[in-house]
């Protein structure tokens, strides 16, 4: 899997169709996740097509909520990325918004740790350290059974996710807590620009 878009070009396609802080906060939070795990995984040569799905994954949800998955593949075809690229991309709603099945494990891991990061970010902002960097399974465990918080995120696709990988929930956890402590602080600084 190669990617035909340029992660420079990727972030300035989003920013095209996201003006909202929490999206663009979200895509690269994902990208980042995804970087991780492609590495975690021995996937480390399709780095960049991990990282920039992950960007890209959100492209349509701003403007367009209601046709989420629907209209993505238009506005990224417009931008230049490949029809792999957006087979992948769409594969994350499935069930949801899309009937494109996550079949590769590049595609399972978007489909699972799109929800989780979405969960541990709304645990993070809790903590007096505003960071997933001090968190452990047990606290993430303890929001994620209380369904009042963070309601937005589905726990269903969360659990369906780690069932697609061969996961237990636990795993996918640590591993998602693990992969957003990685790129918190660049993520960060990215955001400040």
């Amino acid at each position: 899997m190669e990617s035909q878009i340029t992660r420079k070009e990727a972030l300035e396609l989003l920013k095209e169709h996201n003006q909202e802080p929490f999206h663009i906060l979200h895509g690269l939070t994902v990208e980042g996740v995804m970087r991780w795990y492609a590495r975690e995984l021995g996937y480390g040569a399709e780095e960049d097509f991990w990282g920039i799905t992950g960007l890209l994954h959100d492209i349509d949800f701003e403007k367009f909520p209601q046709q989420h998955c629907v209209k993505a593949p238009e506005l990224l075809r417009a931008g230049g990325v490949g029809e792999d690229m957006i087979h992948s991309i769409c594969s994350h709603g499935y069930g949801l918004c899309s009937d494109v099945e996550p079949v590769h494990e590049m595609e399972k891991v978007l489909f699972a740790a799109d929800e989780l990061t979405g969960l541990i970010g709304a645990a993070a902002k809790m903590r007096p350290s505003k960071s997933c960097k001090d968190m452990e399974v047990s606290s993430l465990k303890k929001k994620f059974k209380d369904k009042k918080f963070a309601a937005g995120c589905s726990r269903d696709v969360i659990r369906q996710g780690a069932e697609r990988l061969g996961w237990e929930l636990d795993e996918l956890f640590a591993k998602t807590i693990e992969a957003m402590r990685s790129c918190e602080d660049a993520i960060a600084e990215e955001m400040e620009y």
